[in-house]
């Protein structure tokens, strides 16, 4: 009891007003705060959201977290500020000295001199309880509300740093980085899995599409991407790619976001192969498994089951073309990639069986003026998320899932 009454009064004197001339309060993150060294009793400001409360008789306990951390900030306070609005769920701004902490289980506190309430939660209206473990199932019912979660809140961070290694991983090996369109008049992977674009509304003009032509939100990046391999050996593009499966399955989305590369110069799929970054796909478990259980390589497809610009192998009566996937454990296909077909006639031909010669004209002229022998592949960054998290739904790894019958906000 004696070192609850001491801790009171030392707080009820924190709280006194700052004498005139102090320095504002420095903000600063939780991570920053619970990584701070300084044990001066510093005044600091942070804001977020209350994650937990526990009141004793003379001392008031909060863990306040704002995302930038697993980890809250526990913050002490005075008795005297409990009241009902600090509840699980609110957000907070509070001042006060960041000290050492006794505890083992913190390395810095915050001693509140002043909390203020910025929002209100109803802490039993609020879908989520405390300490509670909700399942992922449970908080796809709230798309709004599931990033507030310690799961969701990881598997975001984890997104996020994700991507920043993609982009690096591509500046660090002279890749260019192409914005390709999300709105085309071109169907990449011929399999119709197309959304189509139109106005919302009736627009005074002739009753042709808006654009003249059919148009379609992307499919794949990797066309526009060959445009530019034209001009640069090396390119990348990263963004959100559409398909309209009809498929309420655990590994796809209706949007989902996907890494391409396509590289000038290349004349066999080993240039395209082991690259070092350790994938999975997704194509049969049985070879995965055959196989010890790690990503494998599957090569040449039969030719009639890939698209017009895979490179024919010229092999005969199997005749394939020089296409890869990669497939991964519990994923499935992660990476799909190929040679490009950059011999004319055989493009050409191709084209004409298929009846797409006049569609793709601007595709054979890329092999009329200064055609070279290139490559790429595609990721799907939610897979590769899948595989790296061990998260079982593709649905639990992106911030607002969109799939059949579901497009929550």
């Amino acid at each position: 009891m004696f070192g609850a009454r001491f801790l009171a009064r030392a707080l009820r004197s924190c709280s006194s007003a700052p004498c005139p001339g102090h320095r504002p309060p420095a903000r600063l993150s939780v991570r920053d705060a619970l990584g701070a060294q300084s044990t001066s009793g510093e005044r600091v400001k942070v804001q977020g959201w209350i994650r937990s409360v526990r009141s004793q008789k003379e001392v008031l306990f909060l863990h306040i977290n704002d995302g930038s951390s697993l980890e809250s900030l526990q913050v002490v306070a005075d008795s005297s500020f409990d009241n009902r609005e600090l509840a699980f769920g609110s957000s907070v701004e509070v001042q006060g000295q960041l000290v050492k902490s006794p505890s083992k289980k913190q390395n810095m506190e915050l001693k509140a001199e002043k909390i203020e309430v910025v929002g209100n939660c109803d802490a039993t209206a609020f879908p989520f309880k405390y300490k509670e473990r909700h399942p992922l199932e449970y908080l796809r019912q709230y798309p709004h509300l599931r990033c507030r979660t310690n799961a969701l809140g990881s598997i975001l961070r984890v997104r996020s740093e994700a991507t920043a290694a993609i982009h690096s991983f591509f500046k660090d090996n002279g890749f260019v980085h192409i914005h390709t369109p999300i709105i085309t008049s071109n169907d990449c992977e011929g399999a119709g899995e197309l959304f189509q674009v139109e106005p919302s509304s009736k627009i005074k003009m002739p009753e042709e599409n808006f654009f003249n032509v059919p148009a379609f939100l992307t499919v794949s990046g990797q066309l526009h991407l060959e445009v530019m391999s034209g001009a640069f050996t090396q390119v990348f593009t990263f963004g959100p790619t559409f398909r309209a499966e009809n498929s309420q399955s655990r590994r796809h989305l209706a949007e989902f976001y996907m890494v391409e590369a396509e590289i000038s110069f290349v004349e066999s799929l080993q240039d395209l192969m082991q690259w070092g970054v350790d994938l999975h796909t997704e194509h049969e478990k049985y070879l995965v498994k055959h196989c010890g259980n790690i990503p494998v390589f599957v090569i040449n497809y039969p030719l009639a089951l890939k698209p017009f610009y895979m490179r024919d192998n010229e092999d005969g009566p199997q005749h394939t073309v020089a296409a890869v996937d990669l497939l991964v454990p519990g994923v499935g296909e992660l990476f799909g990639g190929s040679l490009r077909e950059e011999r004319y006639h055989f493009l050409e031909q191709r084209l004409a069986r298929s009846g797409l010669t006049e569609t793709y004209q601007w595709y054979l002229d890329l092999r009329r003026f200064g055609s070279v022998p290139h490559g790429g592949f595609g990721m799907g960054f939610e897979r590769y998320l899948q595989c790296i998290l061990g998260i079982d739904n593709i649905k639990d790894v992106i911030p607002f899932p969109r799939f059949t019958h579901s497009c929550i906000l």
